[in-house]
């Protein structure tokens, strides 16, 4: 018999709140700015999904930044100050974060439908704790209390490791990974939920791929709104996910329509 989907794992930032991934971005560049590096918001949004100190060193490591380091300090980047600014984004992220923390439109509805079969809902996140838990809060006056979250700064790697599903797992006592769905909307969410050997989602017109807020997508003419999802999707299902979403909002339709019994 097919095996019944237990856990459902949810990304923060593009898939549950934060339509269009926004918040991150404005964090990163100002992070960069403050050390006379100039970072563009599509540099900055090239490794999302990381943990955000792997993001730094990622764009650290980009020629243009590279050389604009290399010509403004007169030496190659080190760890230390990856992690330097690092230590200068994390308070800048904290409080944009909250500025950001809208759910994507028809979440609550999305969770109820899925509670309501037995499932089961968590998040895992490339935000540190003290990032997540005012979004968290934030959500939850919105009503969106998830049973579990676990963060980046929590587990011994973020993604693409698995650890952060698997903790997610281990307090929730569900098992095995046949039974969990893990949702996201960039490349690394994919890449952690196969390499916890789980279902895989990648969702799309409300993540960081597509990168637009609510209103600049209802602006997009039909036709282009399409033609982006589709390429998005070709990125996620070149990446290995099982399937792709426009919204989070579509899973308990996909669940019912059997999509994760093959």
């Amino acid at each position: 018999m097919p095996q019944r989907i237990k856990l459902v794992v949810c990304d923060l930032a593009g898939t549950i709140v934060d339509h269009g991934c926004m918040a991150p971005i404005a964090a990163f560049t100002e992070a960069f700015r403050q050390m006379e590096i100039t970072v563009s918001n599509d540099q900055a949004r090239g490794p999302m999904g990381l943990h955000k100190l792997d993001h730094i060193r990622e764009l650290l490591r980009l020629p243009d930044i590279a050389q604009q380091w290399l010509e403004r300090y007169d030496r190659e980047w080190s760890d230390e100050d990856a992690k330097h600014i690092y230590d200068t984004f994390v308070p800048l992220q904290t409080d944009v974060a909250q500025s950001h923390a809208a759910l994507v439109p028809r979440l609550n509805e999305c969770i109820t439908a899925l509670r309501d079969v037995g499932i089961s809902i968590a998040t895992s996140t490339g935000y540190p704790r003290v990032v997540t838990q005012p979004v968290l809060h934030m959500a939850a006056e919105q009503g969106f209390v998830p049973d579990n979250s676990v963060c980046a700064d929590e587990v011994p790697a973020g993604r693409p490791a698995p650890w952060m599903i698997f903790r997610n797992m281990e307090q929730l006592g569900i098992f095995p990974p046949s039974a969990v769905v893990k949702v996201g909307d960039t490349l690394p969410d994919i890449q952690a939920g196969r390499n916890a050997g789980v279902w895989t989602v990648a969702v799309t017109e409300t993540g960081s791929e597509f990168g637009l807020t609510q209103a600049e997508l209802a602006a997009l003419p039909a036709d282009e709104r399409q033609s982006r999802h589709d390429k998005v999707k070709q990125r996620f299902l070149d990446a290995g996910a099982h399937l792709v979403l426009k919204s989070v909002t579509e899973l308990p339709g996909a669940i019912e329509s059997a999509e994760f019994q093959s």
